[in-house]
């Protein structure tokens, strides 16, 4: 990885490019090289002749080019593509410990079926069998609406099978995981119309409103925002940090901003309507604005006046009107909405009232500002053979807005709701709040099918595991995501032969719709998943096949765009940590401990401070000034409105007093000895909150109490 000394500046204050080239990380990755040689399940390959092939990471939404280094044909080392778009060049710390996911311990080497609470292994042709059996029964009994299906992204071809099985079978209940991307785009969706998704120009904004997003902290594309912001100081481009903790962004902010968690929608709101008073809006932004400018505006006034915001989000009127004002006064200001890494539970009011900062101001579709884009629309689907059951059902309403709605939903129930959920790529069972809940939910859905890697949670509570290749082992087409101002999609290629008996996800949904037979079967006309790729990526498959990734035009060039507030104008309702507790938990996106899938690896953990992690205890931060007897280092006891925990205290006078903050990404329950068993998952401290008009979960922390142990 190429970094200069500037670069190198930037990266470094909270990044892993540091770890990387750094003496300390020198050291730590010496360390670590001969710690991983005594694991059993890594190979060690002897010398031999040097090649390299050039793919994309998978592994989060920055969706990066890697170039690895192989020795007669076996991996062992991951570099970032230097050419390649989104990332230049550069790697972070997942990406270049990638290798060790091909042989975690916790790889799912066989299809395995549950059999009294234990897994079994059985063969391909079995579990596609058995799969489809279970499916089989569901469309002969005309209840094809029951079957709901999970997946990490709507993006991408694999995403897209999904989509194009359930409705040749015949659902319309095809839901994906909360991310940032997906968040963007709602908002987008919810402002612009459908179709839309929202990008951030960091590279070229000369003032930065980061409402808690972690831009150097995983935020985005993690390893594009570490570029941009190690520029910034050159470019002399400012960065206001709103966040309730003095973060790493927010210390390497040219100001920190403290805000009360959860005020901070309405914070967005009074700027607006400091714009909005001062005159400091865009014409054009008016005369696009549909569904009345004046009733949006006259809302504003009256239910966020600065005075009454300022009391509430702990920032002075003052402030509150300064900011406002020399955001407004930039040439080419961004506001970035999205706290820590911005997935997860978010709130659409927050969202959209960033947002409305970044219209007010016009730096829309401009250099340096906000793009609103088309979503991702280079593969073409054929459309669906459906029969009568599969028109039936897909005809029937969606049983629910969102996947958390769904869980309420099937908890509520008395009957099945769900006959059976396909899951692939996502953990649920650990990712949202109130796991015990998605579990509880898990329990009522008769049959569960998960296309897995890795033994998770999730995969824990399926009853059927479909093996999946890691990103090295296969072929599929990767969309940039995370709000970049460019869209590009990369192709991860096969590096290495599958280590196990795994299989493309794309394959497996191809083989299940052939072994339903009929209408199902009729709709997946492709032999196999390179096949159906090639088919349906065709207007970008010379590029992909060849230069490893294709820059997907965005269309003639941006003019207005039409703007409407209905949302934001019916004032929908704030989400405010649920609880009556005096203190507020809220959770921390640790760069170096993922919250999705996979897991953290192995090096990855052994990264992490023993300010976060000690031993095998969470610490959580505190300002002394709310430590109430507390002693920084010793044990204490947590409690929220779902439980109590036993933590460890660390001293922190970077976070706001009355606020506690701990990390995601931890207390993993699965058998794996170098990740789970390590403090505590957040989540299960936290209880969801679905906001209306929107049917996600919006609760971005709860109230908590904590005393001595």
């Amino acid at each position: 990885m190429k970094v200069d000394r500037r670069s190198f500046l930037g990266l470094g204050l909270g990044a892993v490019a540091g770890i990387a080239i750094s003496p300390v990380g020198a050291k730590l990755t010496d360390d670590s090289s001969i710690w991983t040689q005594n694991w059993p399940w890594t190979p060690v390959p002897p010398d031999g002749k040097i090649s390299y092939d050039q793919s994309v990471c998978s592994l989060c939404p920055g969706t990066c080019g890697i170039t690895v280094r192989k020795i007669d044909g076996r991996p062992v080392k991951i570099e970032g593509h230097d050419t390649y778009p989104v990332n230049k060049g550069g790697a972070c710390l997942h990406g270049i410990a990638g290798l060790q996911y091909l042989y975690d311990p916790c790889r799912v080497k066989t299809p395995l079926k549950k059999i009294n609470d234990r897994f079994e292994p059985i063969s391909w042709k079995e579990a596609i069998a058995l799969a489809a059996g279970h499916l089989g029964r569901i469309r002969k009994n005309d209840q094809t609406h029951t079957l709901a299906c999970i997946t990490d992204t709507d993006q991408g071809s694999v995403a897209g099978l999904f989509n194009h099985f359930m409705t040749a079978f015949g659902s319309p209940n095809h839901f994906s995981t909360p991310t940032l991307e997906s968040w963007l785009a709602l908002t987008a969706q919810t402002l612009h119309g459908k179709g839309h998704t929202l990008g951030f120009d960091l590279d070229n904004a000369d003032f930065i409103l980061s409402f808690g997003a972690g831009i150097i902290e995983g935020w985005g594309s993690p390893v594009a925002c570490f570029k941009a912001n190690a520029s910034r100081k050159k470019r002399k481009a400012k960065l206001y940090q709103i966040e309730h903790r003095l973060s790493t962004t927010a210390a390497a902010a040219d100001r920190w901003i403290p805000v009360t968690p959860g005020t901070e929608a309405d914070l967005a709101m009074a700027m607006c309507g400091v714009l909005l008073t001062e005159n400091l809006f865009d014409p054009e932004f008016a005369a696009g604005f549909k569904g009345g400018f004046n009733r949006f505006n006259a809302m504003v006034q009256q239910k966020y006046p600065v005075e009454q915001v300022a009391a509430a989000t702990g920032i002075s009127a003052a402030d509150i009107k300064k900011i406002a004002i020399a955001f407004a006064g930039a040439k080419m200001p961004v506001a970035i909405p999205g706290k820590g890494r911005g997935d997860g539970a978010q709130s659409l009011k927050e969202f959209a009232a960033v947002h409305t900062l970044n219209c007010l101001t016009g730096n829309i579709n401009k250099k340096g500002g906000t793009f609103i884009k088309s979503v991702h629309d280079y593969l073409t689907f054929p459309a669906p053979v459906q029969d009568a059951a599969a028109k039936d059902g897909t005809g029937t309403a969606k049983l629910a807005a969102s996947f958390q709605e769904l869980l309420a939903n099937i908890n509520q129930a008395d009957d099945p709701l769900v006959s059976a959920l396909l899951v692939y790529n996502a953990n649920p069972c650990y990712t949202l709040n109130d796991p015990s809940q998605t579990r509880a939910a898990f329990e009522k859905i008769p049959f569960v099918v998960n296309f897995s890697s890795f033994m998770d949670e999730t995969a824990m509570a399926s009853d059927l595991i479909l093996p999946v290749s890691t990103f090295l082992e296969r072929l599929e087409d990767v969309p940039s995501r995370a709000g970049l101002a460019n869209s590009v999609v990369g192709l991860t290629r096969p590096v290495v032969d599958p280590v196990f008996d795994t299989s493309s996800a794309g394959d497996a949904v191809i083989q299940l719709a052939k072994t339903l037979g009929g209408a199902v079967a009729q709709s997946f006309p492709w032999d196999n998943y390179q096949e159906c790729l090639e088919d349906v990526a065709t207007d970008v498959w010379e590029d992909l096949s060849s230069d490893g990734y294709a820059l997907i035009a965005e269309g003639p060039p941006f003019g207005r765009v039409e703007t409407s507030f209905a949302f934001l104008s019916d004032n929908p309702e704030t989400i405010h940590p649920r609880g009556d507790y005096d203190l507020t938990l809220v959770p921390i996106d640790n760069m170096r401990l993922p919250g999705t899938v996979p897991a953290a690896s192995p090096f990855a953990i052994k990264t992490v401070s023993d300010r976060v992690l000690k031993g095998k205890d969470i610490c959580v931060e505190i300002n002394p000034a709310s430590a109430n007897g507390l002693t920084d280092g010793g044990f204490a006891t947590l409690t929220t409105p779902t439980g109590s925990v036993k933590v460890r205290v660390n001293f922190n006078e970077g976070i706001m007093p009355g606020v506690i903050g701990m990390v995601k990404g931890l207390g993993h329950t699965f058998d794996n000895k170098y990740v789970s068993g390590k403090g505590i998952n957040i989540h299960e401290l936290i209880s969801p909150v679905i906001e209306p008009g929107s049917g996600l979960d919006a609760a971005c922390g709860i109230t908590a109490a904590i005393s001595k142990a």
